[in-house]
């Protein structure tokens, strides 16, 4: 709801500051006071057409700010602060602040919540909290979706729920077709490499690679490489501590092992007169004991090496020639090779069960698709209904609109292909007169007509789904009598809901308003100055502006007295 505006530099305004309320507000005044400035000011907010010809004469620019109410969840805010906008945790309580800025030489800017936004986020914004209906822009209901919009929201929540059933049950069929979809496009491109993944895993598993085993290789070929040198020093360190073989003996006692064992025999049979010589009697004997193994590990050493040769050798250069050549096409180290033929088991399992995959989902897709068409039908089904009841309620309004042969029909097509909404087009028509052919809404019908056929739809419409705030420009343009009393009505009903702003040259409509707004023009003629005065009035001002509607004669007392009639009876109806 619109709580205050400001606007300045606009038209004939120098300065204006107006307080709205909730329920029925009516701007009147003069032709050519400047009522439409404060539609024109309102249009600038959300987002219209700026036009520098707007801008006062001698102003350098023209301002419009507003003040809206509007909950925290509010999409309004949501699209404000995807515009950069600042929204605080405690937004929700604060009013939110939209404003617009023309410049004499015709540049604009605006601003969301003090932020600098595009024009088209204003629009965006102003969208969703106010709805325009003038001569030139009557339609929000023009656009298709928008109408199937109107019609599902009037088809009340047992239809919302189907929707909601639909939806979800849609948006799981198309995730299961787009992957339907894009296996079976891709399906040679995948059985291609499951090939060469089948192939690459098979030249891994017959080489059957280990961790670590490039490096082990790699130390077995040097050794391999220099075995007759490892055992020359292996059999020299082996005579040495304990002596050659018998048949090759030369110097039994030259060993280090002999030497050794008799350094200890002839400290044994003294150790037990001294503790000191006795430790290192000790000492002496695991030396003996450790040459004795060592000279033993270097004997089976030799002996090992004597059982190895060329042959192995050629097979760990083999080996280490296969692991290279792994390495080259899969990764710098064998753990990478291994780690790279894990992940691609993985994929190729993928790959494989992909037919499986195909026949499940061509399978789901199917049933799926039947069950949506099911539900659609119903849908369907639902919006003739409703649209017949809309359709109903909508002439009612028009009979009492001095629109009696007019006509609302609500088409309801139903299309083969399904999307997130059903199977159906919707499109309101519109017969404005007996004899006349049912057209789309906005072709066939004067401004007045369609003037009022709005308003009959927003007065239905509104008594499921309320709006924030509606603007009427004129929507009693060409009628009056009892058409304009019923015209005030209606403006009033749809004001239970919603805030509702009317400009307007009736007094029958005027006096069904709550709050009463003048636009009052003055002029001074020496000095060149053309202003308008915009404010409300209080009430005994009121029956002096209805009395100069009704009669030009604002001091007429039989002016003032049916100025009277119309607002007792216009309260008597609300109360």
């Amino acid at each position: 709801m619109i709580e205050h505006v400001t606007i300045s530099g606009l038209g004939v305004i120098d300065r204006a500051a107006l307080e709205l309320h909730p329920g029925f507000t009516v701007v009147t005044g003069e032709t050519g006071a400047g009522k439409t400035m404060v539609v024109t000011a309102l249009g600038l907010l959300l987002g219209a057409r700026a036009e520098a010809s707007a801008v006062r004469s001698g102003a350098q620019k023209a301002t419009v700010d507003a003040e809206i109410d509007v909950a925290a969840t509010h999409p309004a805010r949501r699209r404000a602060a995807e515009a950069g906008a600042t929204m605080d945790e405690d937004a929700g309580e604060e009013p939110l602040l939209i404003g617009r800025a023309l410049s004499a030489k015709g540049r604009s800017r605006a601003t969301v919540a003090g932020r600098p936004v595009p024009i088209s986020v204003l629009g965006d914004v102003g969208a969703e909290l106010v709805t325009v209906h003038g001569q030139s822009d009557q339609l929000r209901l023009k656009a298709p979706a928008a109408q199937r919009s109107a019609l599902d929201t009037y088809a009340g929540r047992d239809f919302a729920r189907l929707l909601d059933d639909y939806q979800q049950s849609f948006d799981t069929y198309r995730r299961q077709k787009a992957e339907l979809e894009e296996i079976t496009a891709h399906e040679v491109e995948r059985r291609r490499e499951a090939e060469q993944l089948q192939q690459a895993l098979e030249s891994i598993d017959a080489v059957e690679p280990q961790p670590d085993e490039d490096a082990a290789l790699k130390a077995e070929s040097l050794k391999l490489e220099n075995i007759e040198g490892l055992r020359e020093a292996a059999r020299t360190a082996q005579t040495l501590l304990s002596g050659a073989d018998a048949a090759e003996a030369v110097d039994p006692g030259s060993n280090a092992v002999e030497l050794v064992e008799n350094s200890l025999n002839g400290l044994t049979s003294v150790t037990d007169q001294d503790s000191e010589l006795a430790q290192i009697s000790q000492q002496i004997g695991e030396v003996s004991t450790l040459l004795s193994d060592a000279a033993s590990q270097l004997g089976v050493y030799a002996a090992g090496l004597d059982e190895s040769g060329p042959e192995r050798l050629a097979e760990v250069h083999q080996r280490r020639a296969e692991i290279d050549q792994l390495q080259r096409l899969y990764g710098p180290e064998v753990e990478d090779v291994l780690r790279w033929a894990e992940q691609s088991r993985q994929r190729l399992a993928t790959l494989v069960t992909d037919a499986d995959r195909i026949e499940e989902l061509t399978e789901t897709v199917e049933t799926l698709h039947a069950q949506l068409r099911e539900a659609a039908e119903q849908l369907t089904q639902h919006r003739v209904t409703a649209g017949d009841k809309l359709a109903a309620a909508v002439d009612e309004e028009l009979a009492a609109l001095a629109m009696p042969h007019a006509h609302l029909s609500v088409e309801v097509t139903a299309a083969d292909e399904l999307t997130r909404f059903g199977a159906d087009a919707v499109q309101l028509l519109l017969r404005p007169h007996a004899g006349a052919h049912p057209l789309p809404l906005g072709k066939g019908a004067s401004g007045g007509e369609l003037s009022r056929v709005m308003l009959a739809l927003e007065v239905v419409l509104a008594e499921q789904a309320p709006a924030s705030t509606f603007i009427f420009d004129e929507v009693d343009a060409g009628v009056g009598g009892k058409a304009a009393v019923q015209i005030g009505r209606r403006l009033a009903k749809l004001a239970r809901h919603s805030q509702v702003i009317v400009v307007t040259h009736l007094p029958q409509v005027a006096a069904y308003a709550d709050q009463h707004i003048r636009v009052l023009k003055t002029s001074d003629s020496s000095a060149g100055v053309t202003a308008a005065d915009v404010g409300p009035l209080p009430p005994q001002e009121r029956v002096e502006e209805l009395a100069r509607m009704l009669a030009g004669q604002e001091d007429s007392a039989s002016a003032r007295a049916h100025a009277g009639e119309l607002l007792d009876g216009a309260a008597a109806e609300k109360v």
